[in-house]
């Protein structure tokens, strides 16, 4: 007998036993699995009715289907509720790890990109940020700075990486980051423009941008 769920009933309850397993079965892969799931997996997606069933569900639970290229798609936070989380203070990472996590960002996928190196919306790269990077850009501890490291391998954030058996390797952006939506992701390379070249136009502009906003939003 299947266990109940009121929030599941409500969205799922006109669909076929083998729709529902479907859409129950995609909804649990999405929101669990460490990497993007391929497409092959989720036979929701592969009938309309399961596939919106499945959207809704998501939106439910305050998230959204992120399709992560042609093959591959993950859930994240849908863009509102974000937004809400955020105003609230929500806060999930320290400030120590925080501080990791941007340096690799703008060490493994900033640089790499003003070199032309990586796509302008990528957000897996090859080209790890050493320890040593961190400790010197970031003049953190270092048991604080490798602590915080490991725990944002542990969250998915980052992945430890070794080219060489006798190579120091480093860290790169970890799959969660794989759950960023569009805006979402236009908002971090925004912040990674701003954080590793704020004297740049390009920052110029988004800090202009930004204050425009908020001064229309102040008048309202």
């Amino acid at each position: 007998m299947r266990n109940q769920n009121p929030l599941f009933d409500s969205v799922l309850a006109t669909l076929t036993d083998r729709q529902r397993e479907h859409v129950e079965a995609a909804y649990a892969l999405l929101e669990h699995s460490r990497e993007p799931v391929h497409r092959q997996e989720l036979h929701a997606l592969q009938d309309p009715t399961s596939r919106d069933r499945l959207e809704q569900l998501l939106r439910h639970t305050g998230r959204v289907l992120v399709q992560v290229d042609g093959l591959r798609f993950t859930s994240g936070y849908d863009d509102t509720v974000a937004a809400q989380l955020t105003a609230a203070g929500w806060q999930p990472l320290t400030t120590v790890e925080r501080a990791v996590l941007a340096l690799v960002l703008i060490y493994s996928v900033a640089i790499a990109r003003s070199e032309e190196r990586l796509a302008p919306d990528t957000w897996t790269s090859p080209y790890p940020t050493t320890e040593a990077d961190i400790l010197k850009a970031s003049k953190l501890p270092a048991v604080a700075a490798k602590a915080a490291a490991s725990k944002l391998v542990a969250a998915g954030l980052l992945t430890r990486v070794r080219d060489r058996a006798d190579a120091e390797g480093g860290y790169v952006p970890g799959p969660q980051l794989l759950r960023l939506t569009p805006a979402a992701r236009a908002r971090l390379q925004e912040q990674l423009i701003l954080a590793a070249a704020p004297n740049h136009p390009l920052a110029a502009a988004i800090r202009e941008r930004r204050n425009r906003t908020a001064s229309r939003e102040n008048i309202r």
